[in-house]
């Protein structure tokens, strides 16, 4: 499966408003279009996974994931920030992109961790962090994806 398939427009934001960590991470929770009490529940879990340690995998970067009974299936959303944000990347530099990923506790297709390695080699190209800021339209976004994300 291509991550361009497990994404829609509606799931992208390409202009974040929030200046925390922890409201990115609401900000992005709420491209899932949930209810508010599955939102709120969400945002626990992403926050306790982050208190564990950052997802921000560097080059302005974050992968925040989890597992959680409020989804069916596996979800993915993409939000930027261009001004960049603290997210305690490991390399100590705000973070632009954010992926966020969200699976049940037990997945049927199992796609969860494969789709976090996924996210990661996409990240680990080299033109692909200037590239996400220059992006326009969720559409771009979702073109990137189908062409350089595998």
């Amino acid at each position: 499966m291509k991550l361009r398939e497990l994404l829609t427009a509606d799931v992208v934001n390409l202009e974040l408003e929030s200046e925390a960590k922890d409201d990115i991470l609401r900000e992005l929770v709420s491209l899932l279009a949930m209810d508010e009490k599955s939102e709120a529940i969400l945002f626990k879990t992403l926050k306790r996974r982050e208190n564990l340690g950052s997802t921000g995998i560097g080059k302005g970067i974050a992968i925040p994931h989890c597992r959680s009974l409020v989804v069916t299936r596996l979800r993915l959303a993409y939000g930027r920030k261009p001004l960049g944000v603290d997210f305690k990347a490991i390399d100590d530099q705000p973070v632009r992109n954010f992926f966020l990923i969200v699976a049940p506790p037990l997945e049927v297709s199992n796609q969860y961790l494969p789709v976090l390695g996924k996210i990661a080699q996409f990240a680990k190209d080299p033109d692909v962090p200037a590239q996400l800021m220059e992006i326009n339209t969720p559409e771009e976004f979702l073109a990137l994806l189908e062409e350089k994300a595998t």
